[in-house]
């Protein structure tokens, strides 16, 4: 993994980024020279293609950002990926014709010929990426992993290696001798008996995850974990494997300690501000673009159903501190006539037509971009809960207060990474993100779950 402003990427990751950007200005910048039939490395043609090159280069990257071409794991099929890949190419040609029209190329250069190029080269990229396997050695592609434990905590990690990614391959499971019960299937468990380090060597095993129930006792061979580490091989704690392959820190596995003296939460006063000023411009920006379309929205909810466009409700925002967040209207005004607080749920009935339109495109979300300029919310953050449901998750579930050490947010990394919790089991899944950007939140991290949530509102995703 590589660490970027707090923020952890495989290094496949950052390669696909450097490689899909640098074929893209290195492919206009030949176009160019093609034209021009000037000699290799003319200084002009290079400056002008590599300025264009690079502003289509971050439009394609944003795009297929959104289109979870970088994604950690392997949720789409490959139909899915097809249909997305030519999504893509379709954008990243208004995307190319929509720089060259801000900027410009010499009337000797045919413009509708260098979009074919960036049409052409996309398309290349993502086809060859979709349907025979991504432009990078086979060393790179896959990384073999042996999970140290067979209980309840190996098994969990098994799981999510099994599901997280097509690059990695699960080893096995070495047993601990502390361990009496497995929980991993029989096969699964490798060379009994046989020394840590031999068999990471025998294996070639370029990761181990200690994922032991108790490590008490003498459960781990220290001086055989050294050696793997000597030799290479990555030896990470479960509570560290999940922060930085799954963005998600494990409420099971993660203790006070882990979380005092590690590294992160960082509140300065510099992070403070650098946020804040995001927050207004960022609020401002989407307020005047999406201006329109709230009053086209305010209109289909007035149409629809009797009773008011908007409807505030109170929330706990930084601090513990109550206040009143604003949405479009997408249930029914009675939707909770009797008095008791309800988790939304998917199909909920009380939702109306246009509601579960707005939901699935985060529309009636907008208004809470006037509680980001008041300050009581943020762009990026936890999602606000109400108090009624924070009393009782406060007391069932560890670490629930610390979300409230940061104001909550219009999207979020929880939001992007999961479904729209409807119960405490998701509320329980949805804290292990919010506790990840808590502890490592950054400007970085926050303009990729902006990218993040362009992708959820273009596919629908995490709504209900």
């Amino acid at each position: 993994m590589i660490k970027i402003f707090n923020h952890y990427f495989h290094r496949r990751t950052v390669l696909q980024v450097m490689f899909d950007m640098g074929l893209v200005v290195v492919a206009l910048i030949l176009a160019l020279y093609i034209q021009s039939n000037a000699s290799l490395f003319h200084l002009a043609i290079v400056g002008e293609g590599f300025t264009r090159g690079v502003l289509i280069a971050l439009g394609v990257l944003s795009v297929n950002s959104a289109l979870g071409f970088y994604e950690r794991g392997r949720s789409k099929s490959s139909g899915q990926m097809r249909a997305r890949a030519v999504l893509s190419v379709l954008l990243s040609g208004a995307i190319a014709s929509g720089v060259l029209v801000l900027l410009p190329l010499e009337p000797s250069y045919d413009a509708k010929w260098v979009v074919l190029v960036v049409l052409g080269t996309t398309g290349f990229m993502l086809t060859h990426r979709v349907l025979v396997g991504e432009m990078l050695p086979t060393a790179l592609k896959r990384r073999r992993v042996l999970v140290y434990g067979t209980g309840e905590r190996a098994a969990t990690v098994g799981q999510s290696l099994q599901h997280a990614s097509a690059h990695v391959e699960l080893v096995g499971y070495y047993a601990s001798p502390n361990e009496t019960e497995a929980r991993v299937p029989a096969a699964a468990i490798v060379a009994p008996g046989e020394r840590l380090d031999l068999l990471a060597q025998r294996e070639g095993v370029d990761e181990i995850v200690v994922a032991l129930t108790d490590r008490r006792g003498g459960a781990m061979p220290m001086r055989e974990l050294l050696d793997c580490k000597l030799r290479g091989v990555r030896v990470s704690d479960v509570a560290t494997y999940f922060e930085q392959n799954l963005g998600q820190i494990r409420i099971e596995s993660a203790s006070a300690g882990w979380l005092i003296f590690g590294e992160g939460f960082n509140q300065g006063f510099l992070r403070t501000l650098v946020k804040r000023v995001f927050d207004i411009v960022s609020a401002l920006i989407l307020l005047v673009l999406t201006l329109p379309l709230m009053l086209v929205t305010a209109l289909l909810v007035k149409l629809e159903s009797p009773g008011p466009v908007f409807y505030s409700q109170e929330r706990v925002g930084l601090n513990g501190r109550i206040f009143k967040v604003v949405k479009f209207r997408s249930m029914r005004n009675d939707a909770e006539k009797d008095g008791v607080p309800r988790w939304a749920t998917a199909g909920d009935s009380r939702v109306t037509r246009i509601g579960r339109i707005l939901r699935k495109v985060r529309i009636d979300e907008l208004p809470q971009l006037f509680c980001v300029l008041k300050g009581d919310m943020s762009m990026v953050g936890p999602r606000p809960e109400r108090p009624y449901f924070v009393d009782q998750l406060v007391q069932d579930i560890p670490f629930y207060a610390v979300r409230h050490s940061v104001k909550p947010g219009v999207t979020g990394w929880a939001q992007v990474s999961y479904h729209y919790g409807a119960s405490k089991e998701d509320t329980v899944e949805k804290l292990q993100y919010d506790l990840y950007y808590v502890k490592n939140h950054s400007l970085f991290l926050d303009v990729v779950v902006l990218f993040e949530t362009i992708g959820v509102v273009l596919t629908g995703s995490g709504a209900h």
